[in-house]
């Protein structure tokens, strides 16, 4: 295998996390690798609702980490949530101080919405749902003119080098459809800021490439795990038959719309004292509920906005146009989709993981904050706040920047093509037994599932990150014997007294599908 020094810090990723610990770690050199073009391939870019932070005068960052634990079910870092709620205004200020052209009412406060479980009007927007984009584009052009940042596109990395019980490189490789060798990378630290692993199921609002492959690399290489068995379904993904399903955000529902069946009832009443705008994952259920029912929930957004959501919520109207829908005037089929991982790799309050000289921020990591129900538009703040943490601690770590050249890798062709049968396979497996409501019948037939699609496909690399991700959000839930915010088992449909965090091996998840594989011989 070709080997390549440098002395650039390796971001793996291209998203919000990887950008903004791009720019606050300059002077110092870097390299990211983007599996695409910056800017597309990159859930933070879909992200539509925006970034929390009590920005409003009757608002605080103690009412912002008050909500944050409610809504995560008795398993969130206190300190965590308090530190990064603490921080939330900041970025926004230094969001809008890089470019973001954030919403602004006529005396040029921002414009602020209200989303499931926060009891304060406290997400920052820009454009009604174009909050991903916007801020991702400021962040791409502030990139693209800094000169200790290289970007390697259409490279992706697929493991990663340890040497006593420290990471000292990455396995890298062209993700295009003809893939290279791959080129193993040595750099004084890696950070990895890749996404979460919600393409891994057949229904998700995630971008194609997002499918576990960061958190399976780090698990493949040792790193300790968390809570994987916590993964977020959207309520109110748009039931339109689109692989990904496009996503219709949550601030509809903070802006008075309502979910009803095809027979007009408005079904959340009778779930929870705040109908629609109750945690996600109540309402990620009872839509699941209605779906499995036959009873075709929609989103009804005509007496709430009428025409107007044609203009203030672009993204809902374009993906509705394609479908032929014209919400203006008649409601919006949605389903309970994969959209965000609560888990991921295990890390401290700096973003550091179990693994020396690796940090991890954005959907890739656990830090704690989210527990088992992330709080609406605390994903984007995550990164933002732990972009910041790692790229600090990197600094100290290596002290004074060293002149670094840029990279000019030459690939050799003929590396593994990813299955994809067999991804899709995976995907169907996924959403078939680890869903939204779970049992243990279905997590060990998902058990097995993987295990043989793994066996008959051992050669490439990225399908084993993302079988091991989905080992570990399946031995995880077949563990955690109870209901708890994100993760309900229908055997299992109280939620215990004892509020626990996972924490788990790859090693310890595999024993697990062992397991399940030898009950069924």
């Amino acid at each position: 295998m070709q080997v390549v020094t440098t002395d650039r810090v390796i971001i793996v990723g291209a998203g919000m996390g990887a950008l903004y610990a791009a720019l606050n770690l300059a002077p110092t050199p870097v390299v990211m690798i983007s599996p695409e073009k910056l800017g597309e391939g990159a859930s933070s870019a879909w992200a539509q609702g925006g970034v929390a932070a009590a920005m409003a005068q009757m608002d605080s960052p103690e009412s912002h980490a008050k909500d944050t634990v409610r809504a995560g079910a008795g398993t969130v870092d206190r300190s965590v949530a308090n530190l990064v709620t603490q921080e939330a205004r900041a970025h926004i200020l230094d969001l809008t101080q890089l470019g973001t052209p954030f919403d602004r009412d006529e005396n040029g406060g921002y414009v602020l919405s209200r989303e499931a479980a926060h009891s304060f009007a406290r997400v920052v927007r820009v454009k009604g749902d174009q909050a991903g984009a916007e801020i991702m584009k400021a962040l791409i052009a502030q990139v693209r003119e800094t000169p200790s940042v290289q970007v390697l596109e259409g490279v992706m990395a697929s493991n990663l080098e340890v040497q006593n019980g420290g990471v000292t490189g990455v396995e890298i490789e062209t993700s295009g459809s003809e893939r290279s060798h791959p080129v193993l990378l040595r750099g004084p630290a890696v950070l990895l800021a890749g996404g979460g692993s919600g393409g891994l199921f057949k229904l998700t609002t995630n971008p194609p490439r997002i499918r576990g492959q960061v958190i399976g690399m780090a698990a493949r290489a040792g790193a300790m795990i968390a809570d994987p068995e916590f993964v977020q379904f959207h309520p109110t993904a748009i039931d339109m038959g689109e692989d990904p399903a496009p996503l219709a955000t949550e601030a509809l529902r903070g802006e008075g719309a309502i979910l009803i069946n095809k027979d007009g009832e408005r079904f959340m009443l009778a779930d929870h004292p705040d109908a629609e705008l109750a945690p996600r994952d109540i309402v990620a259920r009872a839509i699941y509920a209605q779906t499995q029912a036959g009873k075709r929930p929609m989103l009804d957004t005509r007496a709430a906005l009428g025409p107007k959501i044609l203009t203030h919520f672009p993204a809902v109207a374009e993906a509705c146009a394609r479908a032929s829908i014209n919400p203006a005037v008649e409601p919006i089929p949605v389903a309970a989709a994969a959209h965000y991982h609560m888990g991921g790799i295990d890390t401290d309050m700096e973003g550091r993981a179990s693994l020396g000289n690796l940090w991890v921020c954005g959907e890739a990591s656990s830090t704690g904050l989210h527990g088992a129900n992330r709080l609406a538009s605390n994903g984007l703040l995550e990164a933002l706040v732990y972009a910041r943490h790692c790229a600090q601690g990197i600094k100290a770590t290596l002290g004074q920047p060293a002149p670094a050249p840029e990279l000019d890798l030459h690939w050799a062709p003929g590396g593994p093509t990813p299955p994809a049968e067999a991804i899709d396979a995976l995907r169907r497996c996924m959403t078939d037994n680890v869903g939204v409501v779970r049992d243990a019948e279905g997590l060990k037939r998902a058990l097995r599932v993987i295990a043989k699609l793994e066996q008959d496909h051992p050669e490439c690399p990225c399908f084993l990150n993302m079988t091991a991700t989905a080992t570990l959000i399946t031995a995880a839930a077949l563990t955690r014997e109870e209901s708890r915010g994100a993760h309900c088992r229908r055997d299992f449909p109280d939620t215990a007294d004892e509020a626990r965090r996972t924490r788990i091996t790859l090693d310890q998840a595999l024993r697990i599908r062992a397991a399940a594989v030898e009950s069924d011989q």
